[in-house]
């Protein structure tokens, strides 16, 4: 997927808000600002959004000297989403289609997303929990069900802190010795990396590798040797966040996007309304349609 000029807006917003949770100081603001604008003046509006945010990123990392501005909100929803993991689970537990449950959970676990929104708050994310357990669900689950049946190697590419949380309840519902989890290679933004996975307790249920890039989506050139033999390799992929669907969309793989459309880029490249629950399979060429 390529980079719209709605896009260059939101890496300004981004920009502004990591300098900020480095440091109080506007004068290393001003100059963090100023030296990401002559960056995306340069951008190549062919590439996807998560090769630019990658480099503005960087660029604030080294600037500032904060390898990882997001840690702290990184922690805070980690604990926050294993608070409210026992009583998810007893949901889904308690639900007619545990699958169809956990999966709307895993979408709901996407606002938890630093890069669209650094001020998320608790809140938020009991009313997307609601809002996901009833919402009309663009996608074929029984579809789904039959290719992780059928599949013998299924990686499952997660997105956010916090948001992870959520995708063990729908790994869960899976067969664990297919799943591999692919976490982030290093910090960026508030995606999930190794420590994360540990934290959670994911890294205890399924083989957890990471992607050997530190960009907030998944580059295939970019990534690591190994990792990309493991995509390769693999019969499914599960794609979480639209960072994954910005740099997948246009790969010819068996890939299933699990997301909530959290922007009208994303929602007008999928074909829905801004704040749909998306679960698109990209290899079949279908277009969604509400469950």
């Amino acid at each position: 997927m390529k980079t719209y000029f709605e896009c260059i807006p939101c890496f300004l917003r981004q920009t502004l808000e990591a300098a900020r949770l480095t440091t109080d100081n506007e004068t290393i603001h001003e100059q963090v600002l100023r030296k990401v604008l002559r960056a995306v003046s340069e951008i190549n509006l062919q590439e996807s959004p998560p090769l630019m945010a990658q480099r503005i990123h960087r660029l604030i990392r080294q600037m500032t000297g904060n390898n990882d501005p997001y840690r702290d909100i990184k922690d805070r929803f980690n604990y926050f989403a294993l608070e409210l993991y026992p009583e998810l689970k007893e949901r889904i537990k308690r639900s007619h289609e545990p699958l169809h449950t956990a999966i709307r959970l895993a979408i709901a676990g996407n606002i938890i997303d630093s890069g669209v929104n650094c001020h998320i708050n608790e809140t938020q994310v009991h009313n997307a929990i609601e809002h996901a357990l009833t919402a009309p669900l663009a996608g074929d689950i029984e579809k789904f069900r039959k290719a992780v049946s059928e599949a013998k190697d299924i990686l499952y590419l997660v997105d956010n802190t916090g948001e992870i949380v959520f995708d063990r309840l729908l790994i869960e519902q899976m067969p664990l010795k297919k799943i591999t989890l692919v976490v982030k290679g290093s910090p960026i933004l508030n995606d999930a990396c190794l420590v994360d996975a540990q934290v959670t307790g994911i890294a205890d249920l399924v083989e957890v590798i990471d992607n050997g890039s530190d960009a907030p989506g998944t580059i295939l050139t970019e990534c690591s040797e190994g990792f990309k033999q493991r995509f390769e390799n693999a019969d499914l992929i599960i794609a979480k966040g639209q960072g994954n669907y910005e740099t997948l969309s246009d790969v010819k793989k068996d890939i299933f996007f699990v997301l909530k459309a959290k922007c009208s880029v994303i929602a007008k490249h999928i074909g829905c309304e801004v704040g749909s629950l998306v679960f698109l399979r990209s290899a079949s060429g279908e277009v969604p349609h509400p469950l």
